[in-house]
């Protein structure tokens, strides 16, 4: 498979995926493609399999890249699952190994290459007007215009809303199922901003480096920081709410 086939293949279940992320991998020593005589990318079942574990933990399981080597190393050196046998397998291979990570390993599944999926617009291109917006997040264009007075969306710089002001709008309309309205969610805003000076420090030397594996590196580590805030911002709310569940 070629890498434009590989991004069309991943990108149905991680959107995010691009092309410089698929090369930035390759770079961290992650996926070793093959290269055809002239020089391109060639990707295998086990390759495209691997790409696939790589995500799955990044996204399901929160894991930085260096964790997800130490992953991979075992599978390597023979661990349950091993990457040299995804070719191979007929069915998806999970294992578990509690003592190491306490998590349980994503699937690795074998990947064929009769028919490939239309590669998906990349989520930092999208474009959605106002009216859409608010069809699929399912806003009043009341709360909408609540929203944009409180700094939590914005529109692009032409014009129209992009993924991130969608993935806010269908959080605050779900949000507002409970009663939770647009002023409530000014703390979250003020606390991203926070998050956002902070890290910017720590991803500006990157971002300023020229080229894409840099930039790329530099995405990378946002996505990284962005993940354990999560975690940690959702362990600080159950913890807190443990005595009003009575657990």
């Amino acid at each position: 498979m070629s890498i434009g086939e590989v991004l069309a293949h991943l990108r149905v279940d991680f959107p995010d995926t691009t092309i410089s992320k698929l090369r930035f991998l390759e770079s961290e020593g992650l996926v070793q493609p093959s290269r055809t005589a002239a020089g391109y990318r060639k990707y295998s079942g086990e390759d495209v399999a691997r790409l696939r574990y790589i995500l799955t933990l990044q996204r399901d399981h929160y894991l930085p890249l260096r964790v997800i080597r130490d992953e991979l190393a075992a599978l390597d050196s023979g661990g349950a699952g091993g990457a040299g046998d995804i070719a191979a397998a007929e069915a998806p291979i999970a294992s578990v190994d509690r003592a190491d990570t306490g998590r349980l390993r994503p699937a690795l599944v074998a990947v064929g290459t009769a028919q490939q999926p239309e590669p998906l617009p990349d989520p930092a291109d999208v474009v959605v007007h106002r009216d859409d917006l608010l069809t699929r997040s399912g806003l009043t264009d009341a709360t909408l215009t609540a929203l944009e007075q409180y700094g939590l969306i914005g529109q692009r710089p032409g014009g129209g809303y992009d993924a991130d002001a969608l993935e806010v709008a269908t959080a605050a309309a779900r949000l507002a199922e409970y009663g939770i309205e647009a002023r409530h969610l000014r703390a979250y805003r003020a606390a991203a901003d926070r998050e956002i000076g902070l890290f910017t420090q720590l991803v500006a030397p990157l971002a300023k480096q020229s080229g894409p594996a840099a930039r790329t590196r530099a995405a990378e580590t946002v996505r990284e920081l962005t993940a354990c805030t999560e975690r940690l911002r959702a362990a600080l709310v159950r913890g807190g709410l443990r005595q009003v569940l009575g657990r």
